[in-house]
């Protein structure tokens, strides 16, 4: 074991939410999954961040309405001071209006707590790998709010961004619509590890977290504008099922 507690090979989770039933649950599943070891767990957002910093897991997993901090507070505190670490926002249907906020303050991505243990557990790889989905409804809710109210955590409008090629931004401008990679690579007839390097050269070009920081970014920079988007908003949707 390395001096962090880190295990070769595994990808270390840590669980934060209020209800003890739902984190044994997320436990007892998750440890039987090769590869992933739960490391600790939190019941409201002032543990999560503590064990944050004191466990460095690779994946939090993370309720969004908790006591003490909620879960949108202590993302952005995560997600700015352990930029290594990759949250997923846990909700449910009814708290669905909270995955933009938690997407702005640093999430890579949300699962609702009614998901099959397999969803959960491919999601945790997922956004280990720096991938991430979205619906493309939600798309469509973080591009309206990034438009109508920037906030301190968007990217500055005053600095430009390294130039796109014109295959990155296609890519750049399917993924506001809520794309998978695979879609993405089936509309533009690329090979889907083709769309994933490309996506890969505009984080780096970016300095961005993953491609929900992409799509932020994007917003920010007028790259992807909601009338475009909305376009081809229907279509994705059919493509997409929640």
């Amino acid at each position: 074991m390395s001096p962090m507690g880190q295990i070769t090979g595994q990808i270390r989770v840590l669980i934060v939410d209020d209800e003890a039933l739902i984190r044994h649950a997320l436990r007892t599943f998750i440890s039987w999954e090769a590869g992933l070891e739960v490391v600790g767990d939190a019941s409201d957002g002032i543990e999560a961040v503590a064990a944050a910093r004191r466990l460095r897991p690779d994946v939090v997993l993370m309720d969004l309405r908790m006591p003490a901090m909620g879960g949108i507070e202590a993302i952005a505190t995560i997600t700015r001071d352990l930029p290594e670490v990759r949250v997923l926002a846990v909700t449910t249907f009814a708290s669905e209006g909270l995955v933009v906020q938690a997407l702005r303050a640093g999430a890579s991505g949300y699962l609702v707590k009614d998901s099959e243990p397999s969803q959960v557990t491919a999601a945790i790889r997922e956004v280990h790998e720096g991938g991430t989905s979205m619906s493309p409804h939600i798309a469509q809710d973080l591009i309206r709010q990034v438009t109508a109210s920037p906030t301190a955590t968007d990217p500055a409008p005053s600095a430009s961004p390294a130039p796109l090629t014109p295959r990155e931004r296609s890519i750049v401008e399917l993924l506001g619509r809520g794309l998978s990679n695979a879609e993405i690579a089936a509309e533009l007839h690329l090979a889907e590890p083709t769309v994933k390097a490309n996506l890969g050269r505009v984080i780096a070009k970016w300095g961005v977290r993953d491609r929900i920081q992409v799509l932020v970014h994007a917003v920010s920079h007028g790259i992807i504008e909601i009338g475009a988007h909305e376009r081809g908003g229907e279509a994705a949707t059919a493509a997409r099922p929640r």
